[in-house]
């Protein structure tokens, strides 16, 4: 997994890959919503959710994982942090997993750091499309090379500086600390890692698609044995709903964003704008099961995990289930943690599936590596 804390000594993706332990927060920074999280130590292997925050963002201030309007993610970073409450100011950040390049190599094993770094330099001048002063670059050792017995593996990851720094700038506007920078989809499996201890024999040889439906794109990561083997992305999300809520009763985007979330929309609400919605949610899961199929070894899924805000649609697990032939559950998280008692029940089961990145980056104030 992407390990690692900000440090810009090697100019790194913040020396991603290394590991962090102080108490942190994880921040999901989506198109909709800037969203906190903070996890404490319950004790016997557990976990509580002491707090969290979903801050929403002005339409167009992240776009396709871009911070197009720093000024207004800044601005849901002081309001987000002021409602949470919180006296930890470390974050950790992920960044959209198309925004970061990522290649296994095999090097020597034995290096000392610096000859690895070097190594690792001019390993990334093959593989990176960029100049290296325009990228931040990191590396971990993942461990032995299963090829040679005599190498290592290392996973390299580079990114664009400026998908880097705008998230930091963000969060130090609001007089936080960005010491973790992760990569969203693992993220996801970290959170997903949980979910799986409340799976038939913790998912273990499970074929298992988390489906994660954001505002403008779907976020597919399909897992084995805790390695990811399939990533897609598919330009389809909430957006899409309430673009038909706003056509087909005459609202403004505002207008038609608030009645999806609140509801008070007319009766024929359900039947002629949310149902046709959900069947080509589930349309879209199936494609992009067609194309996993296609283009791999496997031929099934054994379960799939719906995440972020359209996962609260009631019965959309079904309408994926009938279309995909998958079993097919809404994924939460925290299921089996401890939770405040200042936090509602019923707002966070609504709230749960669109955590599944935070709640992930959350985890590595507790990463032991």
């Amino acid at each position: 997994m992407f390990k690692g804390k900000l440090d810009f000594k090697f100019d790194a993706l913040g020396r991603l890959l290394r590991p962090s332990s102080p108490p942190l927060i994880g921040v999901d920074i989506s198109s909709s919503a800037v969203k906190f999280v903070e996890l404490e130590d319950a004790g016997r292997g557990k976990y509580r959710l002491e707090r969290y925050v979903i801050e929403p963002l002005s339409k167009d201030a992240v776009v396709d994982g871009n911070i197009l309007n720093l000024d207004q993610v800044s601005d849901a970073f002081r309001r987000g942090w002021k409602k949470l409450n919180s006296r930890v100011r470390n974050v950790a950040l992920a960044l959209p997993t198309a925004a970061v390049i990522t290649k296994k190599i095999a090097v020597p094993a034995g290096q000392r750091e610096d000859e690895l770094e070097l190594q690792v330099e001019t390993e990334a001048n093959q593989y990176i499309p960029f100049a290296l002063d325009e990228v931040n670059l990191d590396f971990q050792v993942l461990g032995p090379s299963p090829t040679n017995k005599d190498d290592v593996e290392v996973l390299i990851a580079a990114s664009r500086k400026e998908k880097v720094e705008d998230r930091v700038a963000a969060a130090e506007a609001a007089g936080l600390k960005a010491v973790v920078i992760d990569i969203e989809s693992h993220a996801t499996q970290a959170a997903f890692e949980l979910l799986a201890q409340g799976m038939p024999d913790g998912g273990h040889d499970q074929t298992i698609a988390i489906v994660d439906v954001g505002t403008s794109v779907m976020n597919v990561n399909i897992v084995r044995n805790g390695e990811s083997v399939y990533l897609r992305e598919q330009p389809f999300g909430g957006q899409q709903l309430t673009q038909e809520i706003q056509r087909h009763f005459g609202l403004t985007a505002e207008e038609a964003e608030i009645a999806k979330r609140t509801g008070g929309l007319p009766e024929n609400y359900e039947a002629e704008v949310l149902q046709p919605f959900m069947d080509n949610l589930a349309l879209e899961v199936s494609r992009v099961l067609q194309f996993f199929f296609t283009s791999s070894q496997y031929s099934s899924v054994d379960r799939l995990l719906l995440a972020g805000g359209c996962a609260a649609i009631p019965d959309l697990d079904e309408a994926v289930t009938r279309r995909t032939q998958v079993p097919t559950f809404v994924a939460n998280p925290f299921a089996g943690m401890d939770v405040s008692s200042k936090i509602r029940a019923r707002q966070l089961q609504a709230d749960a599936p669109s955590l599944l990145v935070a709640c992930g980056l959350a985890l590595r104030r507790f990463d032991p590596t």
